[in-house]
């Protein structure tokens, strides 16, 4: 199972929830505080940091990268990523 985490400003867990590896985690990111609107990539509300874990996540899909998303720059959104495996922590 991976598992996705909410940190604080100093890195810090304050809540995570378990995924199944390869899934797009939008339950459990939703329960950890992700708003979500249009879950297709293109309103950017569960715009997150990914603060560790990126390694963890699949690439970027298209739509990430028609709206600028790029692989320089520690932002994913949530709706589009799947976790692979592994912990990814993330700052909202």
């Amino acid at each position: 199972m991976a598992e996705v985490a909410r940190v604080d400003e100093n890195g810090n867990i304050e809540d995570s929830r378990e995924v199944v590896d390869g899934d797009i985690a939008w339950d459990e990111a939703e329960e950890l505080g992700v708003a979500f609107g249009c879950q297709d990539g293109r309103c950017g509300s569960c715009r997150v940091e990914v603060v560790e874990g990126m390694k963890n996540l699949s690439e970027l899909t298209k739509n990430e990268l028609d709206v600028g998303m790029n692989n320089e720059e520690p932002y994913r959104f949530m709706c589009q990523c799947k976790i692979k495996s592994g912990l990814v922590k993330i700052r909202i």
